[in-house]
């Protein structure tokens, strides 16, 4: 009707005014903020119109958008294509991108920038629990943002073989995001928890040698200093009273058994040698002779040799047993309980040299002339 008619102009006629004064409104805001800006850029803005300003925004927020939902490279989708489970830690500080990053590198999610703008929209970021979490490959972001909520932390269980060194279990724990690796070394660099670990200056690791080899489980929240301690705890239950005992009727401290026994543990292959090795060692050092065990050389290296050459055996430092008679300032590698039962007990032989062949077995002789026979033949 009439009245109707003219009713809606006069709202038309409103509204448009309201936008105009929005407009006015939001220019009036263009022309303050444009205002503060150096004089080069302003005079390029006068020809910008707000709409302009608006569009490129929004393609900006869609830009954004595309490539926080883009989807994974080849090779993202080979890794999130993996099976198992993958244990990460979440410790104190990490923020959605810390925690997205590292879920993306192992295959957990495919998409980090999704992951950190669903926590960000949800607020997120100041709730994850810290500790150990069992995730798995391709997970949806959601899940995983809710299990790092809840604090769905992990039981997991770790094995440490017999003769890997301080080096090598740090390497194994952050390779199964146990620990961080350089807290580990940083830490096992001065760990010492009992008086019988000597504090000579010129050791790499003072836990070297003390650690011992075995299967453990710990908890989501278990700490570098958690698992230092419970594998030092073991080493230490495990020596018995009688083993003690034992080691001071063959004139030797703990800590010089725990370094003769890593040496033994690395040069011996086989159950057999274990006890001759330990036989030739304890003599060489009774008559005041070099040690010359390739596994004192070894630890120096960073990589790992099958052969040492003439020129390794010049490297100036108190672990070359070339070089320096007697021990070496501490442990080559945590040794298992065969290898120190095996410089407990020695061999009843008379040996003064031994060479490994290219399957590991041990030869032993009496004299040099002996063994360098030996080794033509062996090697």
């Amino acid at each position: 009707n009439v009245s109707g008619s003219s009713n809606f102009n006069i709202k038309s006629d409103h509204i448009r005014q309201k936008l105009s004064d929005l407009d006015i409104a939001v220019s009036d805001k263009y022309e303050e903020a444009v205002s503060h800006l150096p004089d080069k850029i302003q005079k390029l803005m006068p020809g910008v119109h707000i709409t302009a300003l608006i569009a490129v925004l929004c393609i900006a927020i869609f830009a954004a958008l595309a490539v926080i939902f883009s989807g994974p490279s080849a090779e993202q989708q080979a890794l999130l294509a993996q099976k198992g489970t993958v244990y990460l830690r979440v410790v104190p500080g990490m923020s959605s991108d810390d925690i997205g990053k590292m879920l993306e590198q192992h295959g957990v999610i495919e998409n980090r920038r999704k992951f950190w703008f669903i926590s960000k929209i949800n607020g997120f970021d100041d709730k994850f629990k810290t500790g150990v979490y069992a995730f798995s490959h391709d997970m949806d972001p959601r899940e995983a943002l809710q299990m790092l909520v809840s604090g769905t932390t992990s039981t997991m269980k770790f094995t440490i073989p017999e003769g890997f060194t301080v080096m090598q279990i740090a390497k194994r724990l952050s390779d199964e995001g146990i620990v961080n690796e350089d807290e580990f070394l940083r830490k096992a660099k001065v760990y010492a928890p009992y008086n019988y670990i000597d504090s000579n200056s010129d050791v790499k690791y003072r836990a070297e040698g003390f650690l011992f080899p075995d299967t453990y489980e710990v908890h989501g929240d278990g700490s570098v200093d958690d698992i230092l301690k419970m594998m030092s705890e073991n080493f230490d239950n495990r020596l018995t009273s009688q083993m003690r005992k034992r080691a001071k009727e063959e004139g030797l401290s703990i800590y010089e058994l725990v370094i003769l026994a890593s040496i033994v543990e690395k040069e011996a292959r086989y159950e057999e040698d274990r006890p001759i090795i330990a036989q030739v060692l304890m003599k060489r050092l009774k008559i005041g002779m070099p040690l010359q065990s390739d596994a004192t050389l070894k630890y120096l290296m960073d990589a790992p040799k099958e052969d040492v050459s003439i020129a390794d055996t010049k490297i100036d430092s108190p672990y070359n047993s070339y070089q320096h008679v007697g021990l070496p300032p501490g442990p080559v590698a945590c040794p298992g309980m065969a290898a120190i039962k095996a410089v407990l007990h020695p061999a009843d032989t008379n040996y003064l040299y031994f060479v490994a062949d290219r399957s590991g077995h041990n030869h032993y002789s009496y004299t040099y002339s002996e063994h360098q026979k030996i080794v033509n033949e062996v090697r």
